[in-house]
């Protein structure tokens, strides 16, 4: 009995010598692929020395005797950081991402192949201008030139989500950068899944006129009268179910409600403190670690410029140099209709157009799967653009049988010259010559502000699609393709985008709210952002007379919901301080105490408070009550409230407290009704998933920041260290956004959100800040993998100066790069 005693023993403990051996092997090659920033690097591709500085947030201060070895040290710095991350998006660029991942991405690749991204890409190379094909060119050699290094001196193939996935990598392109470029416009993009959830609600809606309610406009001048979708399109089916969109982290395509949000605002001399002009940025996206955004600054010939980049892209997206200032916020531009192309009955391969039946412009395309056998599928062009699948945002439902959909989109385009804009801009001296770059401007629109040292600007920039005055639906439905009042007619020219100059306020801004009001088809857009962030700005903006960058950051970092303060006292009305004395555990009692903190909130949406769960449980558990019997199954597709809705509801605009009424029960609900059961819902859900202490809750609990690794954060025991997690305060409407998930089981998770975060200050520039979501390194084990993360957490920045003794003096590491024939 001793010795078998003995034996297990002895087996139990090689065991766990052989676990921590592998642990500390694991460990070992995934530390090979830390990158060492300060050392020195011979190589033919720079012509003469280029330094990379970092400074003690890990940001890069490059500088270079020439622009192209400036954006060679860039692409250089991307890859030593981010290569994992940039070769991801190539990968979903290109629709290749099932040869690593197998199966579960190869919806999200055909959808890929069939928008033709990559290949769209390609053809763009040869119309960006000299400038901007040098800056291309010479960053793909410095990702290049890394993944070189790596190969050459073993070091653990450059991250160590590669050692899991070992595909080989292939050499940087400057069509990889353009295609990164245009991944970047898919996932702000989201009037395509607009339209085909308004087709679907007006099928659904037994009263056409309620179509207005749950789908709102923006506050301001209304639009005329749309026809029903089902007149549009005969034969629409009446009700399809809900086909789910890829389930995948890596999937490009936003989910309803996160294609794109923002903040931005300048102030002019005039308004501020210091005598400088003033701009804010903080554009949203989904939340991931590493965070999309990266902090760089590169020293130019035409000087200095610092701010966010996308690895993958050779420009600022968002920063400033001494002079100019410039931010982006998505414009929600129409540049996307969905078109219903209707087939030739007697050949599937024809299409109607308004000069009769024509053939689909067809390629076959090869899809490889990892440990499965490839697959073929055929790729289908119109005139419109390109016909894509009944699965993709449940275009099927609304498809009748003999047609399919196709899309036009502005960023459908082989002439697209958005780099060359980008490049350009970083190279302006002053607000005209940013506004004369931004010409160049394709895809995603935007919403460029602008500040240099004396003027401030707001500019939309991106191409807007030039539709006839008569077109059926104006954009808002899928309309039939082969009517040609319905078709495309080009674009406006540059001009025609709405900006504003030097207003006369003196501060310019957008939260993705309504900037303009034109008839169509001038009209820019029928579909907003946020109409609820503006109302806050506004407040803050001209509550001062002048304001200093610590206003705005603290503008910024604001965290009260207008939403919160315009919609309780509707619905609550009639149930503040009411009903009798209840005994402590009864259902009257929790309410009761629900509507006693409530009534003592100014709306702050901070972490450490109750009352922003209660508040967000109870207009959710309202808004599913309200359309859940008209719309049935599809009130799954409201993940979200909207506060226009409700605010409609219960201030019954245009009859519509209809919706308060259950049209199955035999009683006649009001919307009091309504309010009392849905905070009983409400309660009831946060007591199972919280417990009945109504006091101790804590609404970043709920709200937590999950920024997660898209590949690594869903394997066991690794998604600890990968993932990064935090409470945060703000919601979905206040200037301190951080949209919820709105999808069980935890709703409330904040998953979009300001990646990025800047100040400038141009009466003293380098007192400017700026921070990222996490840390500038893409590898676990860096310490600059999530360095960042609490400080933005915290509403707390960086020096964002563009002093090079400050850098040099605060270094953690310089990469010296050197052509073969450079003597030191």
């Amino acid at each position: 009995m001793a010795s078998i005693i003995q034996w297990l023993l002895r087996i139990a403990s090689g065991l766990v010598i052989l676990a921590v051996v592998t642990v500390l092997f694991v460990y070992y090659l995934a530390s090979r692929s830390l990158p060492n920033y300060d050392k020195a690097l011979i190589t033919p591709a720079v012509t003469a020395q280029v330094n990379i500085v970092r400074d003690n947030a890990n940001v890069p201060h490059i500088f270079g005797e020439s622009d192209q070895d400036v954006f060679f040290a860039l692409g250089y710095a991307h890859a030593q950081d981010r290569l994992w991350q940039m070769i991801t998006l190539r990968r979903t660029a290109q629709g290749r991402l099932s040869e690593v991942f197998g199966r579960r991405t190869l919806e999200v690749d055909k959808l890929l192949r069939r928008l033709d991204l990559y290949t769209l890409a390609q053809q763009s190379v040869s119309a960006q201008d000299a400038d901007t094909t040098r800056a291309l060119r010479a960053y793909a050699n410095g990702v290049n030139t890394r993944i070189d290094e790596i190969n050459v001196s073993s070091l653990g193939r450059g991250a160590p989500e590669l050692f899991l996935f070992s595909q080989a990598i292939a050499p940087w392109q400057p069509a990889d950068s353009l295609a990164v470029q245009k991944l970047m416009a898919l996932q702000l993009s989201g009037h395509l899944e607009e339209e085909v959830l308004r087709a679907r609600t007006s099928l659904a809606l037994k009263d056409q006129t309620r179509l207005s309610d749950i789908l709102p406009d923006a506050p301001g001048a209304g639009v005329a009268a749309l026809p029903e979708y089902a007149d549009l399109v005969h034969d629409a089916p009446r009700y399809a179910a809900s086909i789910p969109m890829p389930d995948t982290p890596l999937s490009p395509f936003p989910q309803r409600g996160l294609a794109g949000a923002s903040n931005a605002w300048a102030a002019a001399a005039t308004r501020s403190a210091s005598g400088g002009t003033l701009l804010a940025n903080d554009p949203h996206l989904g939340l991931s670690a590493p965070a999309i955004w990266y902090l760089a600054r590169m020293e130019l010939s035409s000087g200095g410029v610092i701010g966010g980049t996308i690895p993958g892209i050779p420009a600022i997206l968002t920063g400033r140099s001494n002079a100019l200032g410039w931010g982006l916020t998505s414009s929600y531009l129409d540049d996307q209709d969905v078109f219903i192309e209707k087939l030739n009955p007697n050949n599937p391969e024809e299409y109607q157009t308004p000069g009769g039946y024509k053939r689909f412009e067809t390629r076959k395309s090869i899809i490889h799967i990892k440990d499965e056998s490839p697959i073929t599928i055929t790729l289908r062009w119109t005139d419109n653009g390109p016909v894509l699948p009944g699965t993709h945002y449940n275009l099927a439902s609304i498809t009748p049988k003999g047609h399919v959909a196709s899309l036009s989109w502005t960023a459908l385009s082989g002439q697209d010259t958005s780099t060359t804009a980008a490049v350009a801009l970083m190279r302006a001296q002053n607000v005209k010559q940013a506004l004369a770059a931004a010409e160049a401007y394709v895809s995603p629109s935007q919403n460029l502000t602008l500040a240099d040292q004396e003027t401030i600007a707001l500019k939309l920039v991106g191409a807007m699609p030039r539709r006839d005055a008569r077109h059926q639906s104006q954009g808002r439905l899928p309309a039939p393709g082969w009517r040609a009042e319905n078709r495309w007619q080009g674009t406006f020219p540059y001009v025609s985008n709405p900006g504003f100059v030097s207003p006369v306020g003196g501060i310019v801004g957008n939260t993705n709210n309504k900037v303009v009001e034109r008839p169509f088809p001038l009209h820019v857009s029928f579909e907003w952002g946020d109409s609820q962030r503006i109302q806050r700005w506004q407040r803050l903006m001209q509550e001062r007379q002048v304001h200093t960058r610590d206003s705005f950051v603290e503008t910024q970092l604001d965290t009260v919901s207008f939403s919160a303060r315009a919609l309780l006292p509707l619905i609550g009305a009639d149930l503040w301080f009411t009903g009798e004395a209840a005994p402590d555990g009864t259902r009257e009692r929790q309410r009761q105490r629900a509507l006693t903190l409530l009534a003592e909130w100014n709306g702050e949406m901070n972490e450490h408070m109750p009352e922003p769960l209660l508040y967000a449980a109870w207009v959710r558990a309202l808004q599913d009550r309200l359309i859940r019997d008209d719309l049935g199954p599809l009130a799954d597709e409201f993940t979200r409230v909207e506060p226009l809705f409700i605010e409609r509801v219960f201030r019954n605009v245009d009859g519509a407290s209809h919706w308060c009424d259950v049209a199955q029960s035999a009683p006649k609900e009001s919307c009091t009704d309504m309010a009392r059961l849905a905070l009983d819902d409400a309660l009831i859900w946060i007591e199972e998933r919280y417990g009945t202490q109504l006091e101790s809750l804590r609404w970043g609990d709920a709200h937590q920041a999950t920024h997660d690794h898209q590949v690594l954060g869903e394997v066991p025991l690794l998604k600890y260290f990968v993932n990064i997690r935090q409470s945060t305060s703000g919601g979905d409407n206040t200037l301190q956004r951080g949209r919820t998930s709105g999808s069980a089981p935890d709703p409330f998770h904040n998953v979009h959100a300001a990646g990025y975060r800047g100040v400038y200050d141009f009466a003293d520039p380098d007192s400017s800040v700026f921070v990222i979501s996490t840390g500038q390194s893409g590898h676990f084990l860096s310490r600059y993998y999530d360095d960042m993360a609490q400080l933005w957490r915290r509403g707390e920045y960086i020096p964002m100066s563009l002093d090079t003794e400050l850098a040099r003096a605060a270094a953690v590491g310089v990469t010296r790069i050197k052509p073969p024939q450079a003597r030191d």
